[in-house]
């Protein structure tokens, strides 16, 4: 079983990590960047998979040369085997449209040169766009059937199917059972969960973690970066000159309110943390 985990680059934006200008707008060049948080469930899926069945896994991001930190983060949690970067200045301000030619590209490029890919695994959304478009518009480029909104999924790799759970809508009142042949892509929801019921396979996923934390120090040797030219993309078809989506405006993000009281307390003050006990009880549904 031959996978791809794809991933994005975000900016952390937990408290105290993300840099605004005065005007609120934020500024990338001093804000971290992190593996988009819902990226981990498709990782999770795809880390699943490799346990059960055995095969690859591949990690592949689109973004700068910075970006090879996510592909490691993701390396020592889904135990890739390997990573590969699309890393080009004719890439950048990609939108979801773009993006997806790109990936889908070096997608192609994969299965004639590396091997034959047998699931895709893709997040939900990003934390900065939040489009959700990505994965699909992916997916419809290689015309393959796609899963989303996967709780659970397993494979029979005897039928070359795959059968998965799934919410309905995103309703999580209604959860269907759906079969897809493979090759296809999966979509991995925020309440996917993986399961190692067997013990084999929780021996295979220490054995692993084991192997990757010793891959993962030299990460670089299993990175391959390629750029237009390799993905054979024509310029005008990527990058900014191939996003038809325009940003009309941009709203920026309120601050907190600055005229919040703050009352300091000293842990010796006893009489103090009652108070604050006091005051807290009512929050905690107590006496």
């Amino acid at each position: 079983m031959r996978s791809i985990a794809l991933m994005k680059g975000v900016p952390d934006f937990s408290e105290g990590a993300v840099s605004f200008d005065e005007d609120g707008h934020l500024e990338r060049g001093k804000t971290p960047t992190v593996m988009n948080p819902n990226d981990a469930f498709a990782l999770e899926a795809a880390l699943q998979t490799r346990v059960r069945h055995g095969g690859h896994v591949s990690g592949m991001c689109m973004g700068p040369p910075s970006y090879t930190s996510v592909l490691e983060e993701a390396m020592e949690s889904v135990y890739a085997d390997d990573s590969y970067l699309l890393s080009d200045r004719e890439f950048a301000a990609s939108d979801t449209w773009a993006t997806a030619i790109t990936l889908c590209s070096a997608i192609e490029k994969y299965q004639e040169e590396v091997a034959d890919v047998d699931l895709v695994f893709a997040g939900f959304k990003t934390a900065d766009g939040e489009t959700g478009h990505t994965g699909p518009q992916t997916c419809w480029g290689l015309e393959w059937p796609i899963v989303t909104h996967v709780l659970a999924l397993d494979i029979d790799p005897d039928e070359r199917v795959l059968r998965a759970k799934r919410l309905v809508e995103g309703d999580v009142d209604e959860i269907e059972t759906v079969e897809a042949p493979l090759p296809c892509m999966v979509v991995a929801d925020p309440e996917f969960s993986p399961t190692y019921r067997k013990a084999a396979h929780r021996l295979t996923h220490k054995r692993l973690r084991a192997e990757t934390e010793a891959r993962a120090t030299e990460h670089d040797e299993h990175l391959t970066t390629w750029d237009h030219e390799d993905l054979n993309l024509d310029p005008d078809y990527i990058g900014l000159d191939g996003s038809p989506t325009i940003v009309s405006s941009v709203d920026p993000i309120p601050k907190a309110p600055s005229e919040r009281e703050a009352t300091m307390i000293d842990a010796d003050d006893g009489a103090g943390l009652e108070a604050v006990l006091d005051e807290m009880a009512a929050f905690a549904g107590g006496d």
